[in-house]
C-alpha cells in the first residue's frame, strides 16, 4: 500500500506542487510583489488552489492509512471482522470519490483549462423542437456549472418563435470552467415524444454547443478596427423601462472570418461593447486554434452541421432511456439526472480521451 501511495504521489506531482507553494509563499513575503496589485492577487489565488489540492491529497493519504489500520484489525480480530468490513467499504467508497476528483484535476493541465469560458448554444434542424432542446441544454450546463460552484451570466438570447431559444450565449466564471465544460462542445441529439405534437409522435432534435475560453488581458489577439463592424440595436426581453428605450445592445461582426458576437445584458452600450469585444477575442482565438491545429478533432467537431450523423452525444428518452457519448463510449441510463446537470462522468471520460488522443499523436 505504501508503494501505491508513492506512485499516486508522483502521478499528481505532489513534490512539484509543494515546491511551487513554498516559492509562492516566499514571493509573497517580498514587499515589491505587493506593490503590483494584479501580481499579488494572482499569486494569492494560485496559493489557495495549491493549498486546496495538497489538502485533498492529505485527506486521501489519511483515508488510505485508515483502511490499512482497519485491515490489520480484521486480521487480528476475526470475531469483529464483519462489522469492520462495513467500515472498510465506506472508506473505500470515500476514497474512490476523492480519487475520481484528483484524477479529473490531473487531466486539467492544458492551456486555458483553468479559464472562465463562453458558452454558445444554437438550435439546429427541428424548428420549435430544437429551440426547446437548446433551452434544455442551457439549463443542463447551468445546473452543472452551479454544482461546480461556478457563476453564470447570460449575455444574449434569441427566443424561439413558440418555445426555447434559437440561440443563447452565457459566460461561466470559475476555476477550470473551460477545462470541465469543453467536453460539451459539439452537436447534441435528442430523441423523445414531442410535447408540441398533438399526435404524441417521436421527434429527433439537434442543437450545437460551442465552448471557448475567456482570454486573460495579457493574451494577444490582434483585432484591427477596419476588420470589424459594430451595430447597435435595442435590447429585447424582460428588463423594465430600460429595455427597448435605448440602443444599448451591441453586435460585432469580424469581417475576415464572418464571426458574429452580440451582447445585451448590460445597461450601457459601452459595457455591452466591452463584453462583446471580449467574446470576439475568445472566438477568434478558437478560430485560430482550429486553423492551426487541424488534427484536434475535439474542437473541429463543434463546426459540424446540426443534423444526422454529426452528433457527439445522443440523448434517447423514447423508446428506451440512454445517454451516450459517441467519442468516449461513456453511457448513462438515467437521462433525467444528466439533463439536471450530472455530467461528471462524461466530463471525466472526455478529459481522459483528450489526453490519450494527444499522447497518441
Amino acid at each position: 500500500m505504501i508503494k501505491i501511495q508513492k506512485r499516486l504521489g508522483g502521478l499528481f506531482d505532489l513534490d512539484k506542487k509543494q515546491n511551487k507553494l513554498n516559492k509562492i509563499e516566499k514571493d509573497l513575503q517580498n514587499k515589491e510583489v505587493w506593490e503590483d496589485y494584479k501580481k499579488s492577487q494572482n499569486l494569492n489565488q494560485e496559493k489557495i488552489l495549491l493549498q486546496k489540492s495538497l489538502k485533498q491529497w492529505k485527506d486521501f493519504d489519511y483515508k488510505f492509512l485508515s483502511i490499512k489500520d482497519l485491515l490489520d484489525c480484521i486480521e487480528k480480530d476475526q470475531k469483529n471482522g464483519e462489522s469492520l468490513l462495513t467500515d472498510v467499504t465506506k472508506e473505500l467508497t470515500s476514497i474512490k470519490n476523492l480519487l475520481s476528483t484528483l484524477h479529473t484535476q490531473y487531466f486539467l493541465s492544458q492551456k486555458y483549462d483553468d479559464c472562465n469560458c463562453y458558452v454558445s448554444i444554437h438550435a439546429g434542424a427541428g424548428g420549435t423542437e430544437s429551440c426547446d432542446w437548446a433551452a434544455m441544454l442551457s439549463r443542463m450546463l447551468m445546473r452543472y456549472s452551479k454544482k461546480n460552484q461556478f457563476s453564470t451570466e447570460i449575455l444574449n438570447t434569441n427566443d424561439g418563435d413558440e418555445a426555447g431559444f434559437k440561440s443563447i450565449h452565457f459566460l461561466v466564471k470559475g476555476k477550470n470552467a473551460f477545462g470541465l465544460l469543453q467536453s460539451e462542445s459539439g452537436v447534441h441529439r435528442l430523441v423523445r415524444i414531442s410535447p408540441f405534437d398533438s399526435g404524441a409522435r417521436r421527434h429527433t432534435s439537434f442543437a450545437s454547443v460551442f465552448i471557448s475560453p475567456e482570454l486573460k488581458d495579457s493574451e494577444d489577439v490582434n483585432i484591427k478596427t477596419d476588420d470589424i463592424r459594430v451595430d447597435t440595436y435595442r435590447a429585447s426581453g424582460a428588463g423594465g423601462q430600460h429595455v427597448n428605450t435605448t440602443d444599448s445592445a451591441v453586435r460585432i461582426t469580424h469581417l475576415p472570418t464572418n464571426t458574429v458576437v452580440q451582447c445585451q445584458n448590460q445597461r450601457s452600450q459601452h459595457a455591452n461593447k466591452d463584453q462583446a469585444m471580449k467574446m470576439l477575442k475568445s472566438a477568434l482565438y478558437k478560430f485560430a486554434e482550429q486553423k492551426k491545429k487541424k488534427e484536434q478533432d475535439m474542437i473541429s467537431e463543434t463546426k459540424k452541421s446540426n443534423q444526422w450523423g454529426s452528433q457527439i452525444r445522443s440523448y434517447t428518452l423514447c423508446p428506451y432511456q440512454l445517454v451516450k457519448d459517441h467519442r468516449t463510449g461513456e453511457e448513462s441510463g438515467q437521462p433525467d439526472l444528466v439533463l439536471d446537470g450530472d455530467l461528471d462522468k462524461f466530463s471525466g471520460a472526455f478529459l481522459k480521451y483528450r489526453s490519450e488522443k494527444k499522447n497518441g499523436e
